[in-house]
């Protein structure tokens, strides 16, 4: 379970730096442009769906047991 949440947050850091990349990329005001604001939203909108699939998978895998919190104890 520990590689699959790793693997989503690299995933995660992935897709920003994508749009990153693209956001500092286009700044040519010509029709390349549009190309690379719709990779940037895209790529923005796939860090949110990971995000969120990420956290329901998170959440899912606490209710089925397979992961347990470890949390310092209450006194």
């Amino acid at each position: 379970m520990k590689i699959v949440i790793v693997l989503a947050l690299l995933a995660i850091i992935a897709s920003l730096g994508s749009a990153l990349f693209f956001m500092m990329r286009g700044n040519h005001g010509d029709a390349s442009d549009a190309l690379q604001s719709r990779r940037m939203v895209r790529a923005l909108a796939l860090r949110v769906g990971l995000s969120v699939a990420l956290f329901l998978l998170l959440l899912l895998s606490w209710k089925l047991g397979w992961i347990q919190p470890t949390g310092l104890p209450l006194q």
